[in-house]
């Protein structure tokens, strides 16, 4: 928890406390449903939450804004960033539904009333539009953008333009040329200084 603070302090009590519990909310889920490394679960303020929270240091959501989490697995990045924006709507989809359990469980043992869930794919969702699709280690970036487009609505609605936003490791070149997309691209570790954060970047697509 203490890692969160180093880098944001402005949160009422209530997020305090929601943050301060998702320690303890996902090592009993973990030790029912396995969504996160036994080796991870350790790291979780930085290597799931703060790792999530990079978002929230790029671009500040304006209330009422609509936004999907592909793929949110465990519930990242969409959970921290529920927390931090809790007059934002966040849609969590997976194609797994144990991890929904986790997620939904997490979601109602800190009390977010701004979270729904989904099981399904992405590209089977018709009939609903997004302000901005996030992700994170989830798919290259081409099938992504495949899934994510069809849900964004156009315009620009804040500082960002609508568009997707997904975390990604390593070396990104031949996965964004093979997209023939041309992210913003932002190195976390000019964000978060902490190691784990080497070769850690947020990527920014425009709908």
């Amino acid at each position: 928890m203490d890692i969160i603070l180093k880098y944001f302090s402005d949160f009422t009590e209530t997020q305090t406390k929601q943050f301060a519990a998702l320690g303890e909310l996902y090592s009993d889920w973990n030790s029912k449903i396995n969504v996160i490394s036994r080796k991870d679960i350790e790291g979780l303020y930085e290597k799931h939450v703060l790792h999530s929270l990079s978002i929230a240091a790029v671009i500040e959501f304006k209330p009422g804004t609509q936004i999907i989490d592909i793929g949110t697995g465990g519930g990242f990045p969409g959970i921290p960033l529920a927390i931090m924006f809790p007059e934002v709507q966040f849609h969590l989809v997976d194609s797994i539904a144990k991890k929904l359990k986790v997620v939904q469980g997490v979601a109602d043992g800190v009390g977010l009333t701004n979270v729904t869930v989904q099981h399904t794919r992405a590209e089977e969702i018709k009939n609903r539009k997004f302000d901005f699709v996030v992700s994170r280690a989830v798919a290259p970036l081409k099938e992504l953008w495949t899934w994510g487009k069809p849900l964004i609505k156009k315009g620009n609605t804040q500082e960002l333009p609508n568009g997707l936003i997904c975390l990604k490791g390593g070396d990104l070149a031949q996965e964004i040329f093979e997209s023939g997309l041309r992210p913003r691209m932002v190195p976390i570790d000019q964000i978060f200084k902490e190691e784990y954060f080497k070769e850690k970047f947020l990527l920014h697509v425009t709908a």
